[in-house]
């Protein structure tokens, strides 16, 4: 009754019979003979008749409880009386439980592959330990194999680089980009066209290939699959729209400087009207208005990038007295907010002021630095080396993050500094408009008025933003596509970030022998 117990245990609708149990601390010894009829050799696959000897073969069972389990197996060496084959013995193996050249179970081996396809090397082989089940880093990795890959194509594919080592070898990831399945159907060794080529003529049938902007993709799907829509990728698109935006704000810069410099007065500033404060008055007027529109406290962090306690705290906090905690915090450099002022008067008096009458001009206004600051800095403006003070200007990544973000997303105070950007610059103008039509093109998949749009910037945009439309007119027919139709990359980017947490976390052993299986067996 006990071993037809631990055989309904351990071995269900396994052909085996045991025969004695040997309990410990913490081994499970399970001695057990196959009952299973004579098996086939497996080269000719005739069923033997006579056997030729027997021997007991030890496996790895999964762990019961606290303890190990050790099977010790029973089975026959049989005759292959098969005068042409090659093979005159073969030992039986019992289906569901042994396999040959395994130390494991089948279904230990079931366990152990599942491990290693979602932890890899070491990590599984931690996780091993602590299920008290001996096996080691390498011997999981050699468990894992690539699942067949199908003859065909998917119907919509997707194509993408990732690094092995980023800027020295890459590979290629390829994708079901269908909706409903989404998986990694290949993975290629490199990122060449001549190889992408191959792929396509070993397996036909995409119709529709999302690709970004990489120009060998687009040679290989030219070249061994013709007929296909190419369609590029929306998000790469405005990628590129954002590096054009940024090049032309960066070579208009000096127009904002001169600009801000005209509109700036060299007045002594008062403390009221410093950076910190006025970032506290615009924070709160900010934050007020959107709690006013019924916004959560998590929602308006996100919107304006805060921690949501400071967001709580501009909410429950009156504007005098953040006011006033402001007005406590020193700026960056004491002196700094003074300097035009002092600079000014300099000028003015042509060198003849003293620094104590600097120092009761400015000390009056806010400033609580010592006096010896003030007097070396007249020191630098009398021997020619004090460095110029520039106006405050907002950075060219910051201009393009205010152009590309929808209008409704920005608050009042980003809305008016980039008022005064388009005002300073009719070129960061002229490309803030282009900018924001494309943008609309995309997010509304707008795709037949692309040429037009083309045109436009071809005539009279900045020369980033005509090298841009000029790119997508040499690329015209899967732009155009991208723009139209609903299939993207998208699916392929989340791919390549599970490549980049696959391969990291393999520990410097993710070459591609071992990082293609755990790719494509891992959903």
């Amino acid at each position: 009754m006990a071993s037809e117990t631990v055989e309904a245990v351990l071995f269900p609708g396994i052909d085996v019979r045991v025969e004695r149990v040997s309990d410990s601390s913490d081994v499970l010894v399970v001695e057990a003979v196959s009952t299973a009829r004579p098996g086939r050799c497996p080269d000719c696959r005739k069923q033997a008749r006579r056997m030729h000897s027997t021997y007991q073969r030890a496996l790895n069972e999964g762990p019961l409880g606290p303890r190990r389990v050790i099977v010790r197996l029973r089975v026959r060496r049989d005759f292959c009386d098969r005068e042409n084959c090659s093979r005159k013995t073969f030992v039986e193996q019992v289906p569901g439980l042994s396999e040959r050249h395994r130390g494991s179970s089948t279904g230990l081996t079931g366990w152990l592959r599942s491990i290693a396809i979602e932890l890899g090397g070491r990590p599984a082989a931690r996780l091993c330990r602590r299920l008290r089940v001996a096996a080691g880093r390498t011997r999981l990795l050699r468990l894992l194999t690539a699942p067949p890959v199908p003859d065909r194509a998917p119907q919509v594919l997707g194509v993408d680089e990732f690094a092995f080592r980023k800027g020295c070898t890459y590979g290629t990831v390829l994708v079901d980009v269908d909706v409903e399945v989404g998986r990694v159907v290949d993975v290629l060794p490199d990122r060449t066209s001549e190889r992408f080529a191959a792929w396509l003529k070993d397996h036909p049938g995409a119709e529709i290939i999302c690709r970004d902007r990489a120009s060998a993709y687009t040679k290989a799907v030219r070249e061994a699959a013709p007929d296909a829509l190419e369609v590029a990728d929306r998000w790469h698109l405005l990628q590129n729209l954002c590096a054009a935006v940024e090049k032309t704000c960066h070579q208009h810069r000096n127009c904002l400087r001169k600009h801000a410099e005209q509109a700036t007065e060299p007045t002594v500033p008062e403390l009221s009207r410093t950076q910190i404060i006025e970032r506290t008055r615009h924070r709160y007027e900010d934050i007020h208005r959107l709690v006013e529109k019924g916004w959560t406290i998590s929602a308006i962090g996100r919107r304006l990038n805060l921690d949501r306690k400071t967001v709580r705290r501009f909410r429950d906090t009156d504007l005098d007295e953040l006011l006033a905690s402001a007005r406590d915090r020193r700026p960056n450099g004491v002196l700094e907010p003074f300097k035009a002022y002092l600079n000014a008067r300099f000028t003015e008096t042509q060198g003849q002021v003293s620094g104590t009458r600097l120092f009761q001009d400015i000390y009056q206004r806010g400033y609580r630095g010592s006096r010896q600051v003030v007097r070396k800095h007249l020191a630098a403006l009398r021997a020619g080396t004090a460095e110029p003070v520039r106006v405050d200007i907002p950075s060219p990544r910051k201009i393009t993050s205010w152009i590309m973000r929808p209008r409704e997303t920005l608050t009042d105070s980003q809305d008016r500094r980039l008022l005064e950007v388009r005002l300073a610059c009719p070129d960061v103008t002229r490309a803030c408009d282009l900018a924001r039509a494309f943008a609309d093109l995309v997010r509304h998949r707008r795709g037949f008025l692309l040429l037009e749009w083309i045109r436009q910037a071809e005539q009279d945009a900045p020369k980033p933003m005509q090298g841009f439309a000029g790119f997508l007119r040499q690329d015209l027919d899967a732009v155009t596509a991208g723009l139209t139709l609903e299939w993207s990359s998208g699916v392929v980017e989340g791919h390549v970030n599970r490549v980049k947490t696959l391969k990291r976390a393999m520990y410097g052993r993710a070459s591609f022998e071992l990082l293609r299986p755990r790719i494509l067996t891992q959903p």
